[in-house]
């Protein structure tokens, strides 16, 4: 008899639980995660069953034509000790109708055709689904499976998992942390292990003899305590909150941490660890995959080809179209990473303060990264650390948006300190959060980006960008040519001109630093020449309003 367990969350199901075949049908909405406990080989901190025990099930769509191939994971006892033979499969539903767990696989007697028949019937929800390249942007934006297009700025908590910081145990909180983050990001990222600040008895894995420990080396034995408790927590909230979960699976920083894909502990071989983490997050919607941060500066440190082979293989696991990608040292692109279909976007780490180089930087390696979007996951962290004022850090973002892509901050009052490492977010002390959410807003609201591309920068001295001309050479522009076209501006300017194509336009002046909004003409015909004023980061959305 199937015991069923459902965790109403944020007004929608989280997730649902089944244990053993269900005689009849379990509802699941679209795009939630459905869970299926299975009873398998007992295993102990001294096991490796990530390694050692295989478990693929296979999910079958009542028309015949989509199936679905679901890895599996070791979890202990499932209720949250390190010893047990409880295995589980997370399965997502994505199209309405019947499903059904048609074969299960393993490499062990006890596993193989255990729940097979087992069926879900998944009912629509409004949830918008996983993350896409959308292929009618010529893959610069994301889509969401919905058909929408969110705007994306993140926030930085490195190690928050830890709930630590330089002191100790911070009396952080990572649910308060992931739905405070939330109310001014799209999207968190995060190390799964506690890198600089590590708990002091709650580890990540287990070493040879069974001891919890922070070296990643023992990656191929992943301890389910901590990713129960704490891992799983901060990717169900987010998914709660429709927050991306930005997960790093190496580094950021300390040895121990950058040491998963190395793999010292298991010949080198990271893959028990890459299939684990694809298993037990791979089917969430919200999960975004970091290969490693900094991946060619710290030790240990990897070459491009290592990374290829490493992200070809979690593909192969991964069921579902989960973003992932690579963090290196503040560079261009590595085309060499281009190899494969493993990667669906870039990153960048280019800390920048100004409107018109952040925007260069994401436009040129959108084209070496092979036309896909583009992140600069480091673009501006605010505080003394690295000295990026709250004007920097808005300015550096509009940035972003004009060179058609997006960014990522963080709070650093001083280096390896603040909210970017430990968590514990106020947004009163990340001055720029709330503009940046003011500012997302309102491309959400007002602007069809994804229908947009960079123009052509004016030349050194000013001159002309898509439509406009008497432009600073610091001035950007995004168009939909015909359509509707938005301008940035960083500092006083007069009789910019726009010459308009025809039918009547609506023009808007967005200033993030203030958070104002305001009409600036409408009804316009023809030739528009207009002043800006002595602001950074400046947005004039020129939006065309006849039919």
């Amino acid at each position: 008899m199937c015991k069923r367990r459902v965790y109403a969350l944020a007004g929608t199901v989280a997730l649902v639980v089944s244990v053993g075949r269900s005689a009849e049908p379990v509802s699941a909405p679209r795009y939630s995660v459905h869970e299926v406990a299975f009873a398998g080989p007992p295993m102990t901190a001294r096991d490796s069953p990530a390694r050692d025990v295989e478990l693929v099930t296979l999910w079958r769509h009542e028309d015949g034509r989509e199936t679905l191939a679901v890895q599996g994971f070791w979890d202990g006892d499932g209720r949250g000790s390190a010893a047990g033979g409880v295995y589980k499969v997370r399965f997502c539903p994505t199209r309405e109708g019947l499903w059904t767990l048609a074969e299960t696989r393993s490499n062990r007697s006890e596993l193989a055709g255990q729940n097979e028949g087992h069926t879900v019937q998944c009912a629509e929800s409004g949830h918008p689904g996983f993350w896409l390249s959308d292929p009618n942007t010529e893959g610069r934006w994301y889509m969401r499976s919905d058909g929408s297009h969110p705007y994306i700025y993140g926030d930085t908590l490195y190690s928050f998992l830890s709930e630590c910081d330089n002191k100790g145990p911070s009396g952080g909180n990572i649910r308060d942390d992931v739905v405070n983050v939330g109310r001014y990001f799209k999207k968190i990222r995060f190390g799964i292990t506690g890198d600089r600040y590590v708990h002091p008895t709650d580890k990540p894995f287990f070493d040879d003899a069974g001891a919890p420990t922070d070296d990643g080396n023992y990656s191929h034995r992943p301890n389910p305590v901590w990713f129960g408790r704490r891992v799983d927590l901060a990717v169900r909230t987010a998914w709660e909150q429709d927050v991306i979960a930005d997960m790093i699976l190496c580094g950021p920083d300390t040895y121990e941490s950058r040491a998963t894909l190395a793999a010292g502990g298991n010949d080198g071989d990271p893959t028990p660890f890459l299939r684990y983490m694809a298993a037990r997050y791979g089917s969430y919607p919200n999960v975004w995959f970091c290969l490693c941060n900094e991946f060619d500066i710290k030790k240990p440190s990897y070459t491009t080809a290592q990374i290829v082979r490493f992200g070809t293989a979690m593909r192969q696991c991964l069921p579902y179209p989960a973003p992932m990608s690579i963090h290196a040292r503040p560079r261009d692109w590595y085309e060499e990473l281009n190899a494969g279909r493993w990667r669906d976007h870039v990153i960048l780490q280019q800390k920048l303060k100004h409107l018109a180089v952040s925007a260069d930087w994401i436009a040129r390696n959108y084209t070496l990264g092979g036309r896909v979007p583009v992140i600069n996951d480091e673009l501006a962290y605010e505080g003394a650390g690295d000295g990026w004022s709250e004007a920097d850090v808005i300015a550096a973002h509009a940035g972003a948006f004009l060179g058609g892509g997006y960014g990522t901050t963080g709070h650093k009052p001083a280096n390896k300190q603040g909210h970017y490492f430990w968590g514990n977010f106020k947004a009163e002390e990340h001055l720029a959060a709330d503009n940046l959410q003011w500012l997302r807003e309102q491309i959400d609201r007002d602007i069809p980006f994804w229908k947009m591309s960079p123009a052509q920068p004016p030349k050194q001295g000013g001159g002309e960008t898509s439509i406009f001309s008497n432009v600073h050479s610091d001035f950007r522009a995004l168009e939909w040519p015909r359509h509707g076209y938005v301008l940035g501006a960083t500092r006083a300017w007069a009789a910019i001109r726009a010459t308009l194509p025809r039918g009547r336009w609506t023009v808007t002046m967005y200033g993030p630093l203030s958070k104002e909004r305001g009409i600036v003409g409408e009804g316009i015909i023809g030739e528009f020449t207009f002043d800006s004023p002595e602001r950074r980061a400046l947005l004039y959305y020129f939006q065309r309003t006849d039919p």
